[in-house]
């Protein structure tokens, strides 16, 4: 039996009050917020190891902090995160979101070998795999991050990036195609990581296809936590010493 049609995305909203200012204000809390924790919990010398507690607090705070402001600007200046960032979970966004996420776990995979390639294994590491390639962490905080890579990390940069910023850019009512195509450039270059930036797009590709065939958020962040299944999982395996780096 063929598959049954994807259902056309609702028309965009646009009676809330907040822009392309908004996301920019939740990228400035995310680097700002970072680069506090960071300064805070970093090392008093140089040749003292990174704690357990910077590894886990400097990589998940920053991004929930940038979310609870995203969510809160949708309270003051619009109609809350259902109207606003289009939020849902149906069953209908499970399977949606699943279908891409295993194209682009295909996809990413492919894409990531030949990356490996040109840049070499040295540099093909990520920015959030680092922090644990070098050490073995505890149970609890290998756990920890395993969940967060692969659950709760693509829930808030949906909400930042296909929610916040995508309905920013329906506002000043451009083609779907043009958001699709502009959420998807800035999220891999708000990851300030240049070397990776070509992987990223590859990535956000099929998650950003969930979001603009459904119109809703539910469906690419299930995509996205398909995509950051298997390295998430490599994360925690390397992070517990069961991999080696």
């Amino acid at each position: 039996m063929a598959a049954a049609p994807i259902e056309p995305p609702p028309a965009p909203d646009y009676s809330h009050r907040w822009g392309i200012g908004a996301f920019l204000l939740v990228e400035a809390v995310l680097l700002l917020s970072a680069a506090f924790i960071s300064a805070i919990l970093q090392p008093s010398s140089s040749n003292e190891p990174v704690s357990v507690a910077t590894i886990v607090i400097g990589s998940i705070l920053p991004v929930l902090i940038a979310t609870g402001v995203a969510l809160l600007i949708t309270r003051l200046r619009g109609n809350g995160p259902r109207i606003d960032l289009k939020w849902s979970y149906s069953r209908e966004d499970f399977k949606v979101g699943l279908k891409f996420g295993l194209i682009g776990l295909v996809l990413t995979t492919a894409a990531a070998m030949i990356w490996t390639k040109i840049v070499g294994e040295d540099n093909a590491t990520s920015a959030f795999s680092a922090l644990v390639d070098s050490r073995s962490l505890p149970i609890a905080a290998g756990i920890v991050m395993f969940l967060y890579a692969w659950l709760v990390g693509p829930i808030c940069e949906e909400i930042i990036f296909r929610g916040l910023l995508w309905g920013a850019l329906e506002r000043l009512q451009w083609g779907r195609w043009t958001v699709f195509g502009l959420s998807t450039a800035v999220f891999a270059v708000s990851h300030l990581e240049p070397l990776r930036t070509s992987l990223l797009i590859v990535i956000g590709i099929p998650i950003g296809l969930a979001r603009l065939f459904t119109g809703r958020l539910g469906a690419s962040v299930i995509a996205h936590q398909v995509n950051n299944f298997v390295p998430a999982l490599t994360v925690l395996l390397v992070s517990l010493g069961v991999m080696a780096p």
